[in-house]
């Protein structure tokens, strides 16, 4: 006889480029795909793996959260090792630990940060990891952009039209610019985010912060860019940055 379930809650790792994001799709290699085979290999059970976010096809995560209920005997710290066994190396279970049976990763999560990587000159190594944009940009934009995003406010230009749901409301707690020598990173923390709604952002302040002389008409200014944070309309914003340059960083409980 199975002894109660267990929740067991794991810190996740991964390069996504290789996988076409995190939730199971058909015919589809995906992270949560390879954790849950991982799990049956282990176990010989078939669990349900929820994720604390849906990352899009060639987004990297340095703290995805994941849980399962599982009757295994195993405990609960060696899940960690034995799925690693079985995940192929751009994935790795950093921890595992038993947690109450009604945590949720996704939906007990307080807050998402995400980091988004811009890369000032080519690289032959990290040219997958980051966005590698060699235009000139003004930083203060930049900056001034970021400062736009912080407080409650209706994102629904930013998101997928498909995924948009009867409420687009987000609040973001952080948001700001870093340069480090040849590398632009943009951090942003908020309790929700919506399909591709981080990507869109990075897109339209990259967009806004070109230095060039004769600005074509589509390009977003300043101005354009606090009208639609402050008077959202139904029509999306078109410019959306590579998937390859967004992580999930961490989620907080």
């Amino acid at each position: 006889m199975n002894q109660p379930e267990r929740n067991i809650r794991l810190l996740v790792e991964y390069r996504g480029t290789a996988f076409a994001g995190w939730q199971i799709q058909k015919e589809q290699t995906t992270v949560q795909g390879e954790i849950t085979a991982a799990i049956e290999r282990v176990t010989g059970e078939r669990a349900t793996v929820t994720g604390a976010g849906r990352t899009d096809a060639g987004v990297h995560a340095l703290g995805q959260v994941a849980n399962f209920a599982i009757s295994h005997r195993l405990e609960p710290e060696r899940y960690a090792e034995a799925l690693n066994y079985y995940l192929p190396d751009d994935i790795r279970v950093k921890r595992s630990e038993e947690v109450p049976r009604e945590f949720s990763a996704r939906f007990d999560a307080r807050f998402r940060r995400y980091r988004y990587l811009v890369g000032r000159e080519r690289s032959a190594i990290y040219r997958d990891l980051r966005w590698e944009h060699t235009e000139p940009i003004i930083f203060d934009r930049l900056q001034e952009a970021a400062g736009m995003v912080l407080g409650e406010n209706d994102f629904t230009p930013f998101c997928v039209v498909a995924s948009r749901l009867e409420n687009n409301h987000c609040t973001i707690e952080h948001s700001r610019w870093y340069a480090l020598g040849p590398l632009l990173i943009y951090e942003i923390r908020g309790n929700r985010f919506l399909h591709s709604m981080v990507r869109s952002l990075v897109g339209a302040m990259i967009n806004l912060a070109a230095e060039t002389p004769d600005r074509h008409p589509a390009n977003l200014t300043l101005a354009d860019f606090g009208d639609i944070m402050k008077i959202p309309s139904e029509t999306r914003v078109p410019f959306t940055a590579p998937a390859h340059g967004l992580y999930l960083v961490s989620v907080g409980y």
